[in-house]
């Protein structure tokens, strides 16, 4: 059985602006009242009629780079499946850190995958 895809990001110059955007076009109630001005997309408010859905951010990118748009998977070991995308070919890019997210503390790395594509690891423990 794979692993499944559980957040999707969208990051780039002004979070604020792109939350605002995104809400307009598709919606979405976008929640940025924590401590990183990160906007938080409930899976809850994003499900269609059969259930299917997955929550998400939006915000602003690290020290001001160009953003990007990525998805994140849940693993059970973050460093033991960065070690991995490595012996891959893959580019670590963050991680393991741990945050602080609206259901506690999550540990979160990123890698580069062989072509540059940004992916997300969550622990699922």
């Amino acid at each position: 059985m794979g692993r499944p895809v559980v957040h999707f990001e969208i990051m780039g110059k002004d979070g604020k602006e792109l939350a605002e955007f995104y809400s307009e076009l598709f919606g979405w109630n976008v929640d940025a009242n924590n401590e990183y001005n990160y906007g938080v997309i409930a899976r809850e408010d994003n499900l269609n009629a059969e259930g299917i859905g997955i929550g998400g951010g939006i915000g602003s990118a690290m020290n001001g780079g160009d953003g990007y748009v990525t998805v994140y998977v849940e693993v059970p070991d973050v460093e033991a499946t960065l070690a991995k995308a490595e012996s891959l070919g893959a580019k670590r890019l963050m991680g393991p850190e741990t945050m602080t997210g609206n259901s506690g503390p999550m540990t979160l790395g990123m890698f580069a995958d062989a072509e540059g594509h940004t992916i997300g690891v969550i622990g699922s423990s």
